[in-house]
């Protein structure tokens, strides 16, 4: 059970009336994730849904590669709706099943050269808090600087939509097949 679950529409404020529509009005096209839950902060939905925008469509990273990263953060923090939310959408941008099942047993998958640069940024971020010099430079030599900053950022919001939906408890449809532990 949800520990914050959907406001009832009439019971939100004229603000959370404003940034509900804002997000629903917006490209994911609905209030989901982590959204009913921070619409209780309506600043904080209406500043998070800007960058979560920003960061899901807006990054120099073609859709294959963000949702690599948005996977690497989703398996990090066994965010399960994060995870079954967009395992769909990085199908959809081209990241292939094996890399995908792999990132969810925790494996490193046969990557191209750009999801291992992806890949290992994210995974040494997340578990060392850190990158080292090589895989720094890795990424600043495929992407630039400013793909290191929009790593970063995928990360940090993606770290934060996940502690949300973890401590909220958002649940997966229970058709679906949760991450192991």
């Amino acid at each position: 059970m949800s520990r914050l679950p959907p406001l009832p529409e009439e019971t939100l404020s004229t603000r959370q009336k404003e940034v509900y529509a804002s997000i629903a009005a917006g490209p994911r096209g609905s209030v989901r994730g982590p959204f009913p839950a921070w619409i209780r902060s309506p600043e904080l939905a209406d500043h998070g849904q800007k960058l979560g925008a920003f960061v899901r469509y807006g990054t120099s990273f073609e859709p294959r590669l963000a949702e690599l990263a948005i996977l690497m953060c989703a398996r990090f923090w066994t965010a399960q709706y994060e995870w079954y939310a967009h395992a769909r959408m990085a199908r959809q941008g081209g990241l292939s099943d094996a890399v995908i099942d792999a990132v969810a047993k925790r494996e490193r998958p046969e990557l191209a050269d750009d999801e291992a640069a992806v890949h290992d940024f994210c995974q040494e971020l997340h578990r060392d808090q850190n990158v080292s010099d090589a895989t720094y430079q890795r990424v600043i030599s495929l992407f630039g600087e400013r793909g290191v900053v929009e790593l970063i950022g995928i990360s940090g919001y993606y770290t934060m939509v996940s502690m949300t939906l973890n401590v909220a408890r958002i649940q997966i449809p229970e058709t679906e097949t949760p991450l192991e532990p």
